[in-house]
This record gives C-alpha cells, sequence and structure tokens, in this order.
C-alpha cells in the first residue's frame, strides 16, 4: 500500500447474488471493501472469508431507508457506493441521494426502466457535489449499449435493433431478480415499433432464437431501459426490442399462461407471488444447463445496401451471472485510479467499452462472435 489512504467502496447487498461476485473481483485491488447489507452476521462472515486479497474487508449493517444513510456513509468516509439490493422497480432514488449528500459517487445494476431512465433528476445536483451517479451498471443497458456503440459506424443508418438475453436454467435465481421478472409479465409497456411507440405486453409474443452452442431458446416480450434509450440515441428509424429466455419450456410457457391472466386482469400482478414461484421453480434446478448467451441483432443501411449484424455472447461453466457485475466493477476501478472523473448522474452509457468488457471477463468462460453477411 502507498501513503495515500484506501479508497472507501461500498457494496449494498455485498452478500448477495451480484453483491458478492462484485467485492471478489474488487478485493483484488488495494482498497477498503465495506460489505453492507441488513444482516450483519452475515456480511462480517463474508467479509471474514478466504484471504490473500489486495483489499481490506469490512463487514456491516446498513439500511437502505435510514433517514441518517447521508451522515452515515459521511462518517464511514465512503468513496464509493455500488448498490446491488435490488428489484429496483418501484424504489425510490433514496441511496443516490444520500450519496449525493455525503460526496460519495454512487453506481447502481438496475434494469428498471423508469428507475434508469430517470436518474437524471440527479443531475444537477450530482454535479454541484462534484460525484459520479451511474444507474443501469448491468447487461442493460450497459453492456447492449458498448456492443451497438461497437459496430455503429458500420451502418449509414440503424433500421431495428433486437436485444435478447437467455440464462442458463440452472443459473441461482435471485428473489430480487424473479421479482423484477414478474412486475411486468402481463402488463403493457411502451415500444418503439414501426417508426411509432407502441403498447407490447411481458412476456408475450413467443419466439425462437437458435445459439450454436446452446441450441435453440424461447423468447418473449421484457421491459428495459434500452426501449426508452436506443431509438433516441441510435436515431433508430423502425423498432427497438427486448425480449428474454428461459431454457427450460416448462418454466417459459406458464409465464406466457401467467402474462394472458394478468393481460385480462384476472390477477393484478404476479410479483407478489415471487418467492413461491422461485421456490416452485427451484425443483427444476436439475435439469437444462448453466449456460446462457444474449445476442444483440442491428440492422439497417450501409452504403445503399442493407446490412445485417448478429452480435452472440455464450457464457458456459456458470459464469453467466457474472455479466451483470462487469460494468460496476469496470467503472469502479476506474474511479479508484483517476481515469473517470465526470461528474453528474446519467443511465450507464459510455462509461464501458466492450474492450473493456472483454478484458474483465477474461479469465472467464465467455466469448462472443459476429454474424454478418
Amino acid at each position: 500500500m502507498t501513503g495515500k489512504p484506501a479508497y472507501r467502496i461500498l457494496v449494498l447487498g455485498g452478500y448477495g447474488n451480484f453483491g458478492a461476485r462484485i467485492v471478489r473481483a474488487l478485493a483484488m485491488e488495494e482498497c477498503h471493501l465495506l460489505v453492507a447489507g441488513r444482516d450483519e452476521r452475515r456480511a462480517r462472515e463474508f467479509a471474514a472469508g478466504p484471504g490473500g486479497k489486495a483489499a481490506t474487508l469490512q463487514g456491516i449493517a446498513l439500511d437502505t431507508h435510514d433517514p441518517q444513510l447521508a451522515a452515515r456513509l459521511a462518517a464511514l468516509r465512503v468513496d464509493l457506493v455500488i448498490h446491488t439490493a435490488g428489484p429496483f422497480q418501484g424504489q425510490s432514488r433514496e441511496v443516490a441521494q444520500a450519496c449525493i449528500e455525503a460526496r460519495a459517487h454512487y453506481i447502481d445494476l438496475a434494469d428498471g426502466r423508469e428507475f434508469v431512465c430517470g436518474i437524471g433528476a440527479l443531475d444537477a445536483a450530482a454535479r454541484e457535489r462534484g460525484v459520479l451517479v451511474v444507474s443501469g451498471a448491468s447487461t442493460v443497458p450497459a453492456l447492449s449499449a458498448a456492443v451497438v456503440d461497437r459496430f455503429r459506424d458500420r451502418f449509414d443508418s440503424i433500421d431495428s435493433i433486437a436485444i435478447g438475453i437467455t440464462p442458463g436454467n440452472r443459473t441461482p435465481r435471485g428473489l430480487s431478480t424473479v421479482q423484477s421478472v414478474l412486475s411486468y409479465c402481463g402488463r403493457p409497456f411502451k415500444r418503439w415499433e414501426k417508426g411509432a411507440w407502441r403498447d407490447v405486453y411481458g412476456w408475450q409474443d413467443q419466439h425462437r432464437v437458435f445459439y450454436p452452442e446452446l441450441g435453440w431458446r424461447w423468447f418473449g416480450n421484457c421491459d428495459v431501459p434500452d426501449l426508452s434509450l436506443f431509438p433516441q440515441r441510435y436515431s433508430v428509424k423502425d423498432r427497438v426490442r427486448f425480449h428474454a429466455g428461459l431454457e427450460l419450456a416448462v418454466i417459459q410457457w406458464p409465464l406466457w399462461l401467467m402474462s394472458w391472466l394478468a393481460r385480462w386482469h384476472i390477477v393484478k400482478s404476479w410479483a407478489p407471488a415471487a418467492k413461491w414461484l422461485r421456490d416452485a421453480s427451484d425443483w427444476l434446478l436439475p435439469f437444462g444447463s448453466d449456460a446462457g448467451g444474449m445476442h444483440v441483432d442491428i440492422e439497417g443501411i450501409a452504403e445503399g445496401r442493407e446490412l445485417r449484424l448478429r452480435w452472440m455472447l455464450t457464457a458456459l461453466e456458470g459464469h453467466g451471472p457474472e455479466i451483470p457485475c462487469i460494468a460496476a466493477i469496470v467503472i469502479a476501478r476506474k474511479l479508484m485510479s483517476g481515469r473517470l472523473t465526470r461528474a453528474g448522474a446519467t443511465p450507464c452509457l459510455d462509461l464501458m467499452t466492450l474492450d473493456e468488457f472483454d478484458a474483465a471477463v477474461s479469465g472467464l468462460n465467455i466469448r462472443w462472435t459476429i454474424e454478418a453477411p
């Protein structure tokens, strides 16, 4: 260590599904990591795990609804908070606001459309305090935007973007992730379609996509920030779509049936049933695989001719759940090193390149290919 005080990072939900992965990655850096959550015992036990790390770890209890949260962060001398404790749909931005007040940078892994796209409301306050507030440092929109940014120069104009994500069935299912998935099951949301904003319904429009290493996977509509951000960002003429797919049809198709019950207002929302549905799906964990994938299809015009490009990622050996954590890890490292000095509040765009993603996953069984004529 140098004589400079260690950079202090607090990971909220630090012993959870995604938080634990971020802590393990950042523990390789010279910093002080605060593993925070509601259960102090679990936080301390996780922080006291295997040694041999460059960082020092400390487990603490922290309540996101504490009215004195900003004062607590200031007392802990936190430089950066990474918020992984979802689901973010319906959450307030009190954690980000507390970070601004405490002059701490903030990153979250939100994929809630309204939550991520509305983070700009804190931009003026973040700039005044000189901190960076980032929402959506996850697979979407951070990685999906990095992919489109990498290949957009091949196109004179973009007609459509279609994104899909499919986890392996043996991927751990965190309760917050299940709650997020169910929050829009059968509910209407706006999507840029045929050059206009039109209603579609969550987990409907079922279709199949073939992955060479995974086989066929079924996909249905999901609501993510990209649907709001990408039409304007890339001047998309026709449509922007996002779909998610589960490996086992025996889980995917019941979701489709559930979506009709919600669409017909027979069930108001499936989100309250998240725990028992998650527990029921766990009975099927021995089936399927731990292999997941993602694809981004871009269609447009290049030199007067139609061009179609498909970016396709596969994650094997159970490494798929690392992907939603990568953007937060990349940004945290850049903040620590002083390579990132921006201030303000923004969705996670232009903060991670595809090359930086590749470097961060170099030790994992995660790879991608390009299909184009």
